[in-house]
């Protein structure tokens, strides 16, 4: 009974996924299906069945944009899910942008610059937490933010982020935590 609602979810999830938000109503709760990118990836992985595909077609592909993080190596360009933080895409693409506090606005140490002040312009105004956790960043810009905030949607595409030339790490200086 548990495994077959989830069934039911995932293949109503799926073919709600060029809709409108959806909510799945069952006897006892509802499930609210988010509208975004990097979610809908992982509810269409996490409620898949057995079956190769459903009648109504398959997921359609998820939406990405071009991210290209620049440092003191050079410069690299990424596909990143819509929906995503610049965080968590340069931890799953080995970029070296350290996020101590594991994108709980913790910390500075995930902080960026957005090289382009148009791109900066299209993002959401920076909280008063994520300020006052820029003014503990080396090298601050003004248009500095911090990678976890920075979230992928569609009008950021051909973003450029710098990457600073250190980090202010009090916990432990030179350490470099692995992505989760």
């Amino acid at each position: 009974m548990f495994i077959s609602k989830f069934a039911r979810l995932g293949a109503k999830a799926c073919m709600g996924l060029s809709k409108a938000p959806v909510t799945i109503q069952s006897s006892n709760s509802s499930f609210p299906i988010v509208r975004n990118g990097y979610l809908e990836s992982l509810s269409s992985k996490l409620f898949s069945s057995a079956a190769s595909g459903n009648s109504q077609g398959e997921c359609e592909e998820i939406q990405k944009i071009s991210v290209t993080f620049l440092d003191k190596d050079g410069e690299r360009e990424i596909k990143v899910p819509v929906g995503m933080s610049m965080l968590e895409a340069a931890h799953q693409n080995d970029i070296e942008l350290e996020g101590a506090c594991e994108g709980s606005l913790a910390c500075s140490t995930c902080h960026v610059i957005v090289m382009d002040v148009e791109q900066y312009n299209k993002l959401e105004d920076p909280t008063d937490e994520e300020n006052d956790m820029l003014d503990l960043a080396f090298g601050l810009t003004e248009t500095s933010r911090l990678g976890c905030q920075v979230i992928a949607k569609p009008e950021l595409d051909g973003l450029r982020l710098a990457l600073p030339a250190a980090t202010r790490n009090f916990a432990v200086d030179g350490y470099k935590p692995k992505p989760h």
